[in-house]
């Protein structure tokens, strides 16, 4: 990628494949239409210039997206140059040859434009897959193993584990140009972030609900593992989430736009049996990595969070679940037009 601030959609929470009205809505119109909603998210952002979109998993209430690769194979047949990401892969709960499988194939139909963003998911949607959430993390470090063998190997051959074994299985089809860039997203494990500098690979800090600077200590942990394992510091590649996004020519019409979405996030949280980590949208904006403000204020916060991240990457939650339709546009034609590029020049290059 040879943009400096690479901008992907990260669907989790409210975001547009999002939950269903519990309030008695009709199903399948309100399922259809928020298919719709990420479908055209994904065409609009093409049209402006963001560098990549992506889908996350659930596999639970309230949220829809229970089937990435689907709904990213879609929006690869109507777009041609964005790149298609998913935040995040819930790789401890899925079979690795499946994942190889079925995103080789979505790597093929977009042109070589699949990036995965791998995790082990919040949530109850494991007990679906027979895991309790103690078996989670050793779930996800091994079946990413298996994942990057079947994508870097011609034969693989693997103990019986979590999954039956595999006796020179070739996995097909081969992915496009070799294996494709998988990202790490960690909130709070040494242990993730540790094996993504094991392999060489980028990490995501999704501290959604938390501080940017309470993210510093994972931060530092990666760092010391990448030198560890000898890799040049040049060639640490890193990005930062963030759970909430609106630019407005005004920081007072920023809040006030944002505000109705702040609050269905926490209505939906307290829904769930979750306490919102922030006190009202004016603490969110101000203590969270939500990037909420306006064109100068977001410029000045991803600044700030650069000192501790170091990050070339943004993922961050583009919902307009909540927003007014023209807020929701005018956002994403803010960011693409004063935002981004004052970041493409500002922060270094990554590798490529």
């Amino acid at each position: 990628m040879a943009n400096t601030a690479v901008s992907i959609v990260k669907f989790y929470g409210v975001a547009p494949i999002r939950y269903l009205d519990a309030a008695g809505a009709d199903e399948p119109a309100a399922t259809r239409a928020s298919f719709d909603l990420t479908v055209a998210t994904a065409l609009r952002m093409e049209e402006l210039g963001f560098d990549g979109f992506g889908v996350g998993e659930r596999h639970h209430w309230p949220f829809l997206s229970s089937a990435p690769p689907v709904v990213l194979s879609h929006v690869a047949a109507l777009t041609r140059r964005i790149r298609l990401f998913t935040g995040v892969t819930l790789l401890s709960m899925l079979d690795p040859l499946r994942v190889a499988e079925d995103y080789a194939t979505l790597d093929h139909l977009s042109g070589g434009r699949l990036e995965l963003i791998v995790g082990k998911g919040a949530g109850p949607g494991g007990a679906l897959f027979g895991l309790t959430p103690d078996q989670q993390r050793p779930a996800l470090a091994d079946n990413f193993r298996l994942l990057h063998e079947l994508w870097t190997s011609d034969e693989v051959s693997w103990r019986a584990q979590r999954r039956p074994r595999l006796d020179g299985v070739r996995s097909l089809p081969r992915p496009l140009n070799g294996r494709p860039r998988i990202w790490h997203g960690s909130s709070s494990s040494l242990d993730s972030v540790a094996l993504a500098a094991e392999y060489g690979d980028p990490v995501v800090f999704s501290n959604a609900g938390l501080s940017s600077e309470s993210a510093r200590p994972l931060v530092e942990h990666y760092r010391a593992e990448w030198a560890r394992h000898g890799r040049p510091a040049d060639r640490l590649f890193t990005g930062a989430g963030t759970p909430g996004f609106l630019v407005a020519k005004t920081s007072q019409a920023a809040v006030a736009a944002y505000r109705p979405a702040y609050e269905r996030l926490a209505a939906m949280q307290r829904s769930i049996g979750a306490r919102p980590p922030f006190a009202s949208v004016e603490d969110f904006i101000a203590r969270s990595p939500a990037l909420v403000g306006s064109p100068a204020q977001v410029i000045d916060k991803v600044h700030r969070q650069h000192e501790v991240f170091g990050h070339s990457l943004i993922v961050f939650s583009v919902d307009p679940d909540g927003l007014a339709e023209d807020d929701h546009r005018a956002s994403l034609e803010l960011f693409a037009g004063e935002v981004a590029p004052a970041l493409r020049t500002a922060l270094p290059d990554p590798p490529p």
